[in-house]
């Protein structure tokens, strides 16, 4: 039975609006209305110029095709974020949101009609809180009053697992955008003058990666290969593990349609013959609907993330089936990735919805300490997923697979954080877990290790590091730094606590198993942001303790370790080998529960809606679909965070392990 909290929230996410007095901009008379035309700073999505290696050359053409998003305040926020933080029991019209928290028409007209005194068209979305905006780079310098540059940036190698990532040119501005003071007044942010690409996937390969010949399409050739047979675990697979399996007997996802908000394009029929001819599913009449946000993300590719939205859609439409699949492919810039989720929010046709992507909130500290990036732009992320809980989207986003140290593959830093947007205190984060294996690596008269999990844990790749030999390191130091794997968790710098973790036993107390120190402070990108960015090693640490506040992550966790991981194909993999075993992240958490909610609507005849509230409800009150991974410990940690014996909640798995029917049982009416 779906309980309803009421509650006040101690703080609000929305950072105050910036406005700092810049010298003094000639407006167009017609175009910008009655009111203080004084232009203001207005937050501005990050700046090329504080990019790591970033070079300019030269000016960017005033011709140049752009799309910006205005993201504009909410009205009667307060409101609006104590009601998704304390339950909701039933649901809004997209029209109704709008109407009782959206922008009012005359303010939507006011900016419209600025923009379009300098050539630029527009476009409102329903929610009235987003409007996309067309023009030229040219048109866009005038109306913002910036000058934007080209640049280009070297590529990434990618580390622990993750995938590498190409160099891009792109081009942006040098100065925040600015407005006039009674348009400014009412813009939370400003997004699109750059094009570049800031957002990883949370896909992980295996330590040994798997890979299964064309001539062997099936899980049984996986399976039977030496080495990893713990690494092709299927969609069913999760629904056996996870309670969902009865569930599975009863009802398909018919008639309700999952989204998948992605940045790279899908590969045309992959998800269709990994259904089919890889687990042998029977084809089914629903239908995969590819929108193309701002111009959408180009074509598929493996070196831009199509597997990751390949996997997406695999992992979802398996364990839902019957349902509908609606994928938003957005280009990989901040203004795409919002507009994404936006879009998924106007058109509210799909009742669950996840994301496999993301930057670590250092990431977004050294922006913004740089001048190039606000928190105004997480609270872009806040509003959607607000919109989207009162509307009764039931939405997940990974929670990183860098352990608890999420910027080490990104920034290179080596500091306690995690991963944005899913620190969002309106999204559920999904976490990781290893499933229970053992294996045995090498071979004579070489080296060899086993290596054997005897119970599900949370995820992190310490487990691996004694084994250092088997994979041509030098020592368990050096295993360390090159295979810093784990479960996203921990503490966020830019959100505060929600109300419904306040006062669960765990979110602000936690224990750790400290295996790596920060240290080598540097000052980072010249930002004044001061990081650690090399580790000590300790082979043996103790469990010690401590405290933290603002939002904690994950909520909750399943299997994510590419060593109990997953079957995947992909037309996007290298040639020969679109089927893979050993794959892993909470890139795959997020979508498998995007199909189980999905699932879990189509059995109940209605939308569940934004679960956080109801799980905590349940997990401190006795009712509680999880089991706990408390164990504390090095046998039991994302690489920092471990279990506390008798709390509800620990920043390594959150509230624990769920079983999905009985997370359906919370929802009943």
């Amino acid at each position: 039975m779906r309980r309803i909290h009421i509650g006040l929230r101690t703080g609000i996410a929305l950072a105050a609006m910036t406005l700092a007095l810049s010298p003094v901009l000639t407006l167009n008379a017609s175009a910008s209305g009655s009111g203080d035309n004084t232009p203001v700073n207005v937050a501005g999505g990050i700046s090329p110029a504080n990019v790591s290696g970033a070079v300019p050359f030269g000016p960017t053409t005033p011709g140049t095709a752009e799309e910006v998003s205005f993201i504009l305040d909410e009205n009667n926020a307060y409101q609006l974020q104590n009601q998704v933080e304390s339950g909701l029991q039933s649901f809004l019209t997209v029209s109704q949101f709008a109407a009782q928290y959206g922008q009012s028409q005359q303010n939507v007209t006011a900016l419209t009609s600025y923009l379009a005194g300098f050539g630029i068209t527009t476009t409102v979305l329903p929610d009235m809180i987003d409007v996309n905006a067309f023009g030229t780079a040219g048109e866009f310098d005038a109306a913002l009053s910036v000058v934007q540059n080209n640049y280009h940036a070297p590529g990434d190698p990618g580390a622990n697992g993750h995938q590498s990532v190409p160099g891009q040119t792109f081009h942006g501005p040098t100065t925040s955008p600015q407005l006039p003071r009674q348009l400014a007044k009412f813009v939370l942010s400003v997004l699109g003058l750059t094009n570049y690409s800031p957002f990883t996937s949370d896909a992980v390969s295996a330590v040994s990666q798997l890979k299964v010949t064309p001539t062997a399409l099936n899980t049984n050739a996986c399976l039977l290969l030496v080495g990893l047979p713990s690494a092709c675990n299927t969609p069913q697979d999760f629904e056996s593990n996870y309670g969902l399996t009865h569930v599975a007997k009863h009802a398909n996802g018919s008639g309700q349609t999952i989204a998948i908000i992605t940045l790279a394009s899908m590969d045309p029929g992959s998800p269709q013959y990994f259904w089919s001819n890889v687990l042998g599913m029977t084809p089914t009449s629903r239908t995969i609907t590819q929108v193309n946000v701002d111009g959408g993300s180009g074509p598929p590719s493996g070196a831009v993330g199509s597997t990751e939205t390949d996997l997406d859609v695999e992992q979802s439409g398996a364990i839902a089936p019957g349902a509908n699949v609606i994928v938003y492919q957005a280009p990989n810039t901040d203004f795409g990735f919002v507009d994404a989720f936006a879009q998924a929010a106007s058109q509210n046709i799909a009742s669950s919805y996840s994301a496999s992507w993301g930057e670590a909130e250092s990431l977004i500290n050294v922006f913004t300490a740089a001048g190039a990036e606000t928190t105004e732009y997480q609270a872009s992320f806040d509003e959607i997923f607000e919109e989207m809980a009162m509307q009764g989207q039931t939405g997940f986003v990974s929670a990183g697979d860098s352990g608890a140290y999420d910027d080490s593959n990104e920034l290179g830093t080596t500091d306690l954080n995690i991963d944005s947007p899913g620190d969002s205190p309106y999204i559920t984060s999904a976490g990781g877990t290893t499933l229970p294996w053992s294996a045995t690596f090498g071979a004579a008269p070489g080296p060899t290790a086993t290596v054997t999990v005897s119970a599900q844990r949370a995820w992190g790749w310490d487990y691996l590091w004694p084994a250092y030999s088997v994979f041509g390191l030098p020592s368990e130091a050096a295993f360390a730094n090159v295979a810093a794997a784990g479960g996203g968790g921990g503490y966020s710098q830019l959100e505060t606590t929600p109300f419904y973790q306040q006062g669960v036993s765990g979110v602000h107390n936690y224990s750790a198993v400290p295996w790596l120190t920060p240290t080598n402070p540097q000052n980072i990108f010249g930002s004044g942001v001061v990081l650690p960015t090399a580790w000590n090693f300790n082979p043996t640490p103790s469990v010690t303790t401590g405290s933290s506040s603002g939002r904690a992550t994950p909520d909750l966790s399943t299997d994510a370790d590419p060593e109990s991981g997953y079957l995947e194909y992909s037309a996007s993999f290298a040639p020969g080998a679109p089927l893979q075993g050993g794959w892993g992240g909470t890139s795959f958490v997020a979508p498998q529960l995007n199909g189980s909610a999905a699932l879990i609507d189509s059995a109940l005849g209605y939308r569940t809606g934004f679960w956080n509230p109801d799980l905590y409800w349940a997990a401190s009150h006795g009712n509680s679909p999880f089991t706990p991974l408390n164990t504390a410990g090095t046998s039991n940690d994302n690489l920092f965070y471990t279990g506390t014996p008798g709390t509800v909640f620990n920043p390594a798995t959150g509230l624990g392990v769920p079983n999905l029917g009985q997370v359906m049982g919370l929802f009943e009416r």
